[in-house]
């Protein structure tokens, strides 16, 4: 049995596909493709295979990744590309196909970190206005010792603590856009959404629905310590 990374790229219309359907669509392409994928065992057997992290509704990206277990010693990866992107839709391209070693984490263990571009919606917001210095307040926003989101659901309502938890930010001023690296493991996974509704109580504006283009650019596992991190991209 050999393990396959899988990565690919979700865009246009296919954002709007949830997980649960994400999931769905490939275990249909796999079989449409012909890979001899393994199965659990037990009464209800399944695919094995395994998303690094959920993509939020509504978002693009550029580096999604799946791990899938295959019954194949010596896998040609070419083939498989060649196979699987056959059976892609609109919305959806296959990126790169990589062999990984037998003791290899899984995908979604392996996550640590998750790059995003998020762009301001012009017609949603005011920040082209002369009067607000958007550039200059977000990067205040940022030398904040204590960056607070409050996070609402219907049962419970509590504080995260974000400043420790955004590794890089970096504002792009030209496109109204704004870079993040932040937290994307398990214990400590943020959305960036969280950030920038931080950044509008910061300066006193509500963030309208529907007003950010959010695309994942990269996922990242931490092939550092946890003193001294080294985010590489999980297809690595």
């Amino acid at each position: 049995m050999k393990k396959l990374r899988i990565k690919f790229a979700k865009y246009g219309a296919m954002k709007f596909i949830g997980h649960l359907d994400m999931m769905r669509f490939f275990q249909k392409a796999v079989r449409r493709a012909g890979i001899n994928i393994a199965y659990s065992g037990g009464f209800s057997p399944h695919q094995i295979m395994s998303f690094a992290s959920p993509l939020g509704v509504g978002l693009t990206s550029k580096g999604e990744y799946l791990d899938i277990s295959i019954n194949t010693e010596e896998p040609d990866i070419e083939e498989i590309f060649a196979k699987l992107s056959e059976q892609m839709v609109e919305g959806i391209e296959i990126i790169a196909v990589s062999e990984l070693s037998e003791n290899a984490a899984n995908a979604m263990a392996s996550v640590a970190a998750a790059g995003y571009t998020v762009i301001f919606n012009e017609k949603k917001l005011s920040l082209g206005s002369e009067n607000i210095d958007w550039v200059g307040q977000f990067k205040s926003f940022l030398q904040s010792k204590t960056i607070i989101y409050t996070k609402c659901t219907k049962k419970v309502t509590r504080e995260i603590y974000l400043r420790p938890l955004i590794y890089e930010a970096v504002v792009n001023a030209e496109n109204k856009g704004i870079y993040l690296l932040i937290d994307a493991s398990s214990a400590n996974s943020i959305k960036p959404q969280f950030v920038i509704e931080a950044f509008f109580d910061y300066i006193g504006q509500h963030l309208p629905d529907f007003s950010l283009d959010i695309c994942r650019e990269e996922v990242y596992a931490n092939a550092g310590t946890a003193e001294d991190v080294c985010f590489v991209p999980l297809g690595s």
